[in-house]
């Protein structure tokens, strides 16, 4: 029997066993999920029992960034279909980047309600703007997921 492959599945696969890799070093449980049809991909389980839904993204790095878009895309019988996925949905993103083989937690309350996309610096700008940039160094440690809430980063 030749089993079918699917590229963005495997990638998909691939980007949840770094999450679940890095919050285990972290002394965070990752509890898998046995749905696909869910807005996130797992739960991070801090140990005072604290919960996190988390989805989770498999991005690489683009000219030095990067681009994580807040929606879902798949294909079926009907055609493409894009939803956007909306603050409130999941708790935090975890998005492993293959280039820096690092994964970045950007939690829920940090994005503005309206936002499309979040964009992570992996280096340094080459106009070395540093207002209003995201560094995704400030975004690799799991536990973050369990720090206290604020206010959305900037747009």
């Amino acid at each position: 029997m030749r089993t079918v492959r699917h590229h963005t599945k495997d990638k998909g696969d691939l980007g949840v066993g770094h999450v679940v890799a890095d919050l285990l070093k972290a002394g965070i449980q990752p509890a898998l999920l046995l749905s696909e049809h869910l807005p996130f991909d797992l739960i991070a389980i801090a140990p005072d029992n604290t919960l996190r839904t988390v989805s989770v993204k498999f991005r690489a790095a683009k000219r030095g960034a990067v681009t994580v878009e807040l929606w879902s895309v798949w294909s079926d019988r009907h055609g493409v279909h894009k939803v956007w996925h909306g603050r409130g949905l999941y708790d935090a993103l975890a998005v492993y980047c293959p280039d820096t083989g690092r994964v970045y937690y950007i939690r829920a309350d940090e994005l503005p309600s309206d936002i499309k996309r979040v964009t992570l610096r992996v280096q340094p700008s080459r106009n070395n703007q540093s207002e209003g940039v995201r560094h995704a160094e400030e975004y690799a440690d799991p536990k973050r997921l369990f720090a206290r809430r604020r206010k959305h980063m900037p747009s």
